[in-house]
């Protein structure tokens, strides 16, 4: 069984993100970028499926820049086959992402897809279950632990109300969460390996897909700073200035 695995480069979470001058986004420009932290964590449980037998072949894929192709080489320094860049300079919004993943599923014809739940730069949560829209597969996201037997993906999701355990067939899209597992380091032979493993570059073109954006950003504000706390001398007092003051969000 192969397994496809979508990465994306965002900004570091160790990075305190800024908003442009202009407010048309926020700033990259001089400013470390690396793999989403849950597409990390889905590559190890594809690495993890490979180590066990169960997938043959594990295809990592980034949309965007050229610059994307060293996502990929971390991903493959992890344990990915090979890699493929669907280069655009475009901004890429879910469904777009959604519809290059698609071609790229009609033509790898993998038995699973295993996208992270979110990207940490807009938090979208989107692009896996429209994926599985436009596939018409099952879908288990927020998966925290998975199990692949005979044909079938058992998916324990984790839900408001605690954990939810469901059975889908394969193919299937699987979304992976927090604690599904732990991304491991990429030690330095690996690192070496990865340099000679295959990254195919593309156009969206080439898969039959326009990009174009469909949503026009107007504009990207910081939120308001915090204000200091304050402190009420008597039960009187602090239902009064919750009753006047207080803001229900």
């Amino acid at each position: 069984m192969k397994i496809l695995v979508p990465v994306k480069r965002v900004v570091d979470y160790n990075v305190k993100v800024r908003v442009k001058s202009d407010g048309s986004g926020v700033e990259t420009a001089g400013v470390k970028l690396s793999m989403n932290p849950f597409d990390e964590i889905a590559v190890e449980e594809a690495v993890r499926l490979k180590e066990q037998g169960i997938a043959t072949e594990v295809v990592v894929v980034s949309l965007g820049l050229p610059a994307c192709a060293e996502t990929i080489r971390t991903a493959l320094a992890m344990g990915a086959d090979r890699g493929i860049l669907v280069e655009t300079d475009v901004e890429l919004q879910p469904l777009a992402v959604a519809k290059l993943l698609k071609a790229l599923v009609d033509r790898e014809q993998p038995g699973l897809v295993i996208p992270g739940k979110q990207a940490i730069d807009d938090d979208m949560n989107a692009t896996g279950q429209m994926l599985a829209a436009l596939l018409g597969w099952p879908q288990g996201t927020f998966a925290s632990k998975v199990a692949v037997q005979d044909g079938t993906v058992t998916v324990t999701r984790e839900v408001d109300g605690g954990l939810e355990t469901v059975a889908l067939p394969l193919p299937a899209v699987i979304t992976a969460d927090l604690r599904l597992n732990e991304p491991r380091y990429a030690s330095l032979p690996n690192i070496m390996k990865a340099r000679k493993k295959p990254i195919e570059t593309i156009k969206p073109a080439d898969l039959g897909v326009d990009p174009t954006p469909r949503l026009t950003v107007l504009k990207v504000v910081e939120p308001p700073k915090r204000q200091a706390g304050k402190k009420v001398t008597s039960v009187a007092e602090l239902v009064a200035k919750l009753r006047t003051e207080a803001k229900v969000i």
